[in-house]
């Protein structure tokens, strides 16, 4: 495990994240500003879908407005109810403005995030900005209207500027959920990592000659956990995750060794691998796939 982050690191946004494997992380909390766009963007995209759906009815033979207006209300409440959702529960676990900002949902403290958490945080969103938005766009300003939309004013603005108030940046939805939302940046990986016809390289792979049976323990999920592992480079989690994979498949750890030459290794070696079964149509998810 890696050491604990000091009080600069978790003012500056800093976090644990543990995989389900037991490995440290360290992720860094998105800005409020990064959410902010990546809602935008999404909302912009929900806005776009629905002007051209009314559109595509507007130019159809039997056009009738009472009718299009059903579906266009229809359409807005699904993508409202499910846009969310469906994107969040998806393996990157963010939604396509999410995706641009580089940023995704994560359970707070691992990396397992579920459906009911994702189903809490987006059913919070309903209550905490669409519901009141509705209520400030649908009521008039004047005697007890003007006492209505005082309060879903505030309503609004307690949701809304929630973040702000709070050291993990979580709005209501995610103090719920108990999710967060981190940077989730996907920088290249190292060349000396992935070229293969280097001299170095072809070197690295010779001293670490694994059988088939040792590759074969892990899966596609474990490739992608290893693959954060080596782009944090994180010393810490580097010895613990070479440790815990050399005790996994029988390694003997020789003197000299580095960790980190072993487990780029391993990475190459196990990427070819399922790689190589992936265009045979066999599709290794973990390492309890027995495939």
């Amino acid at each position: 495990m890696a050491g604990s982050l000091t009080r600069e690191q978790i003012k500056q946004g800093r976090r644990h994240l543990v995989t389900p494997e037991g490995i440290d992380l360290q992720v860094e909390l998105a800005d409020v500003g990064a959410r902010i766009g990546a809602f935008t963007i999404d909302l912009i995209i929900i806005i776009v879908v629905l002007m051209a759906t009314a559109f595509a009815l507007s130019t159809m033979s039997l056009y009738n407005p009472d009718m299009a207006d059903i579906i266009v209300t229809l359409i807005a409440f699904v993508l409202r109810s499910f846009y969310f959702t469906l994107f969040e529960l998806s393996r990157r676990a963010a939604t396509p403005g999410k995706m641009i900002l580089k940023i995704r949902v994560a359970a707070r403290g691992k990396a397992r995030l579920s459906a009911a958490s994702v189903f809490a945080r987006n059913a919070l969103r309903e209550i905490g900005f669409f519901l009141p938005i509705g209520f400030l766009f649908g009521i008039s300003v004047g005697g007890v209207d003007g006492w209505i939309y005082l309060l879903a004013s505030i309503w609004a603005g307690i949701f809304l500027f929630f973040p702000l108030f709070n050291k993990d940046r979580l709005r209501v939805g995610d103090l719920v959920a108990g999710t967060w939302v981190v940077r989730a940046p996907r920088p290249m990986l190292a060349a000396d990592l992935i070229t293969t016809d280097r001299p170095e390289t072809e070197a690295l792979f010779a001293k670490f000659a694994f059988t088939p049976a040792q590759i074969d323990t892990y899966g596609i999920k474990e490739l992608h956990v290893l693959e954060d592992v080596l782009r944090a480079g994180d010393r810490d989690v580097l010895s613990d995750v070479a440790n815990r994979i050399r005790t996994k498949i029988g390694w003997v750890w020789e003197e000299g060794e580095s960790d980190s030459a072993f487990l780029r290794a391993y990475y190459a070696a196990l990427r070819g691998r399922l790689e190589s079964k992936m265009l045979m149509g066999v599709r290794r998810k973990d390492k309890f796939d027995k495939r």
